[in-house]
């Protein structure tokens, strides 16, 4: 039996569509590039939901509400998802 090793963005990308299908929002197109905010319309609250799961997912290595607290509120507007994936990638 092989292990199947999903790559954060994956996982990232798997949870965010669950949070947009909460808002109807079934069909949106999640890549690196895509920004929480103006890109995917969500708010700082998706971003509690999505920390959580990530410790969920992860254990308590992959503290995104750290790493968002580092941020200055101009790098939060503009964060991406790949930024997200390479922050957690970087704690595995």
């Amino acid at each position: 039996m092989t292990e199947t090793v999903t790559s954060p963005l994956d996982v990232i990308s798997g949870i965010l569509h669950r949070i947009l299908e909460e808002y109807g929002e079934d069909d949106v197109e999640i890549t690196r590039d895509s920004t929480f905010h103006e890109g995917l319309g969500l708010e700082s609250i998706d971003l509690v939901a999505l920390a959580s799961q990530l410790v969920e997912h992860y254990g308590e290595r992959v503290n995104l509400a750290e790493f968002l607290a580092e941020q200055e509120l101009s790098e939060l507007v503009e964060l991406t998802v790949g930024q997200v994936a390479d922050y957690v990638e970087s704690r595995l």
